[in-house]
């Protein structure tokens, strides 16, 4: 089927065309919110420089609409200086259309096939039939797509079992073997009957060292959880898959119903097999006699559990218990259960230091000015550029928080404007504003690029480190701001701690950062992410800078393996100091008159509960404590 794309929203386009365009190259494109593009609405970022995708979904207006778009995009494209420029459109286009299309576009299209049309997006929708059903509006009225979309989702939902954990469904006999091909599947299991949860610290203990052995081994504790109903599925597993039983004795286990059912059905597969040996019982503390297994000669793990599992080992090898072939394997999850419980919860409630940093005060109103004249469009490009506050280009007007008298001074160049409108600036991220056609996610992704462009320029004003990350730009502490080894003081008065924001370890220097992204929901705030930056220790204050992304990943992972919370924690604040200065607030100017004032310290949240953790040493001991310098075992230039 051919589709002219007039279904899609203009959005949804571009959508489209970033997968369809990135999958035919091999490239992933970066997508950006609606509102102004800056000529770009994918970019991929390379050594060469970027390269930078553009969608005109241009069905109705036709080829002379979309030639006099490309003019007029023509200084913003030279502007980006992309190292290839493609262009993707839905207005039909002919040999002649692209060759025109080319001459305005200018040297950074490399190719005419850089250009796509819509009957090239309905080639590449043939040839990658998935991107096409993953645009659901594209295909709503194609009765071919539907069908196939429908008979997939049917034949996978009646050849899968859905929600049995892969932990069980290992055990389970084949979906399709039914009355005695069933009973033809291997026991090869070893069955835990066990109650919850005090029997789990010996299940845990006992499981891995009969794996080790080889034996396969299944308890509930690694599948079941309450509320879960598998009961059909345990049933089956025990009938069919069980080679040995083995019946933890206590009274307490003994006396929990589900104990009782399994033992019951346990003692019918017994009798099946004629194995009299099939159920072995466990005797764990002193009690009553078990109904069923009562005369049974229990393995006793009384005297010690050590002494017992030596016991059961020969008792499994005597009774030429089945191991699967192949290498023994340990399965992970004991461990990894064993480990939720090894910290125990405390009955009281704890502090607990956030990465929020709460929008203390915001701006009342934004600003709507509307050009009185003709507008020079590259002028008023050039004007945004040097405008050192957020600002945006809205249709023959601007946005901004600045006043009328700011506004005079800085774009006397590019034409005269008048204030149009002033919008509450709540309202405006809530529900957007009609009259200028912007909607609520257009205008939030606006104001929260316009916090962005804030923290960018205060912290570059305040002389930090910029690194580009691969999808934010980290600030972080230089050789000026904090020297090698020195501690940043940090907290109140009479509770005063002090932590590195810059040190040497491994032969590197590391310098601590962070990257922060506004948020409006619950409340606003600017949610922080820690970041670590490494050079080559030069025997220079700042260090050689490291330009390799795998480097710098192999040293987070190796130098910061050790830090723990509380280094975490103390760079966080210290940091922040810095920041801050002497101030309480962190403020984001918005205009000369407007800003957005950000509390410095983070945010507090209580914790109905904590942990019994250890704390051997203080916030101080922790700094030159050597552990967590990195772990020197391992060496940061070998190839992970």
């Amino acid at each position: 089927m051919s589709y002219d794309f007039a279904s899609l929203s203009h959005s949804e386009f571009e959508d489209l065309a970033r997968d369809l365009v990135g999958r035919e190259v091999k490239l992933r494109f970066e997508a950006f919110p609606e509102g102004p593009d800056e000529g770009m609405d994918g970019r991929h970022a390379c050594a060469d420089g970027s390269i930078v995708m553009q969608a005109k979904h241009y069905h109705r207006s036709g080829f002379a609409a979309l030639k006099s778009k490309m003019m007029k995009e023509r200084q913003s494209i030279d502007r980006l200086a992309p190292s290839r420029y493609i262009l993707v459109t839905s207005a039909p286009l002919t040999p002649k259309n692209k060759n025109a299309l080319a001459e305005i576009i200018g040297p950074s299209l490399r190719t005419v096939g850089d250009i796509f049309g819509p009957g090239d997006l309905n080639a590449l929708l043939r040839k990658y039939p998935d991107i096409e059903k993953a645009h659901q509006k594209l295909w709503a009225q194609s009765t071919s797509v539907l069908q196939t979309v429908i008979t997939e989702a049917v034949g996978k939902a009646l050849s899968q079992a859905g929600g049995v954990p892969a932990v069980l469904a290992n055990l389970l006999p084949p979906r399709e073997a039914t009355g005695s091909a069933t009973k033809t599947a291997p026991r090869d299991t070893i069955f835990l009957i066990k109650a919850s949860p005090i029997d789990d610290e010996f299940a845990l203990w006992l499981a891995p060292k009969l794996e080790a052995e080889g034996y396969r081994v299944f308890a509930d504790i690694l599948t079941l959880q309450p509320g879960d109903r598998w009961r059909r599925e345990i049933n089956q597993a025990l009938q069919y898959r069980a080679a040995k039983v083995l019946l933890l004795c206590r009274d307490a286990t003994l006396s929990d119903p589900r104990v009782q059912d399994d033992l019951d059905i346990a003692l019918e597969v017994s009798k099946e097999l004629g194995d009299s040996r099939f159920v072995i019982p466990l005797r764990l503390e002193p009690g009553k006699k078990v109904k069923g297994v009562g005369d049974a000669v229990t393995v006793d793990f009384v005297r010690g559990w050590g002494e017992g599992v030596g016991l059961l080992l020969d008792a499994l090898q005597r009774q030429k218990v089945p191991r699967p072939a192949g290498q023994a394997v340990v399965d992970p999850n004991w461990e990894i259960f064993r480990r939720r419980g090894a910290i125990p919860l405390v009955d009281e409630a704890e502090r607990l230091t956030s990465n929020w940093l709460r929008a203390a005060e915001a701006p009342d109103v934004i600003r709507f000015f509307e050009s009185t004249g003709a507008i020079e469009d590259r002028l008023l490009d050039r004007a945004l550029e040097d405008f050192p506050y957020p600002c945006a280009k809205q249709g023959s007007g601007i946005i901004t928080f600045a006043e009328q008298s700011e506004v005079d001074t800085a774009f006397a160049s590019a034409g005269r404007f008048k204030l149009k409108h002033e919008i509450p600036l709540l309202e405006f991220v809530d529900n957007g504003f009609s009259a200028l056609g912007i909607e609520r996610q257009v205008a939030s992704n606006l104001i929260m690029a316009m916090i962005k462009r804030a923290w960018l320029s205060f912290c570059r004003e305040k002389g930090f480190i910029e690194y580009q990350y691969s999808n934010a730009v980290g600030f972080h502490a230089s050789a000026a701001q904090a020297a090698t080894g020195q501690r940043i003081p940090w907290g109140k008065q009479g509770a005063r701690r002090s932590s590195m924001l810059r040190n040497v370890a491994k032969g590197h220097i590391w310098q601590f950062g962070v990257t922060a992204m506004p948020y409006f929901w619950p409340f606003w705030h600017l949610k922080l992410k820690a970041r670590v930056l490494f050079a080559v220790d030069n025997e220079t204050p700042a260090g050689l800078s490291i330009d390799d992304p795998r480097k710098l990943h192999r040293l987070r992972r190796t130098v910061c393996k050790g830090w723990r919370n509380k280094q975490w924690h103390g760079r966080m604040l210290a940091f922040l100091e810095l920041l801050s200065g002497e101030s309480a607030y962190i403020r984001l100017a918005l205009s000369a008159n407007a800003a957005l004032l950000i509390e410095a310290a983070p945010m507090l949240f209580t914790s109905p509960v904590s942990t019994a953790l250890s704390n051997v040493l203080d916030a101080d001991d922790e700094e030159t404590d050597s552990s967590t310098l990195g772990r020197p075992d391992i060496d940061d230039e070998v190839e992970e």
